[in-house]
């Protein structure tokens, strides 16, 4: 005789004998749901991982390593010659010249274990806003001895805000004059360090 599949619980709602049967025809485990979470996870990194520029070679650690040595001794040596003063009475170049011998330290290592990492990435146009905001470093410490230090470091923040961070004129204007104040006061009256300024408060 032809077997038949047994007739519903009459104790079950029609829906969980519809989940039997289901249950049945499937070998006896209930379709898993997927895991969005999941999903959402591996796209985010394959979205990531397609937005990351070319990986570079070696070179391109040794010629960053050269590039920034560069700056920080032209930065030392700008700095020497405001002055260096003492940590009791600093000078204007005591805290550019610190800055400028860590930038030589951190530049003297990569260029050392630069040949044994693999993790750098191509040069790109965006590369290129680096060496941007390391030149207006250097003009503001050109300029600095001729017209003061307000002045070149007003024109620092609207470049790093408006034309590298894409700001909007308002937040670069309103940024730039309150940081440039709040280093006028600090140096000048907080750290008593005679940078060259043109206002007298």
């Amino acid at each position: 005789m032809p077997e038949h599949d047994p007739p519903p619980d009459p104790a079950l709602p029609p829906c969980a004998a519809s989940a039997g049967a289901d249950t049945a025809i499937w070998g006896g485990r209930p379709e898993r749901e997927p895991d969005i979470l999941a999903e959402l996870q591996a796209e985010v990194a394959q979205d990531l991982a397609d937005e990351r520029p070319p990986v570079a070679g070696a070179t391109y650690q040794v010629v960053a390593a050269c590039v920034f040595l560069v700056l920080g001794v032209s930065a030392a040596v700008l700095a020497h010659g405001y002055g260096l003063g003492s940590l009791r009475r600093p000078g204007p170049g005591l805290w550019p010249f610190m800055v400028s011998v860590l930038i030589i330290a951190l530049s003297v290592l990569l260029l050392v274990v630069g040949r044994t990492l693999d993790d750098a990435e191509k040069f790109t146009k965006a590369s290129f806003l680096v060496l941007v905001g390391g030149a207006t470093f250097v003009g503001l410490g050109v300029l600095m001895p001729t017209i003061g230090f307000e002045i070149p470091a007003v024109a620092l923040c609207i470049v790093w805000l408006r034309f590298l961070g894409g700001e909007t004129w308002r937040s670069t204007i309103v940024i730039s004059l309150g940081t440039t104040a709040a280093f006028y006061l600090l140096f000048l009256y907080g750290l008593k360090i005679s940078l060259p300024h043109l206002l007298v408060l």
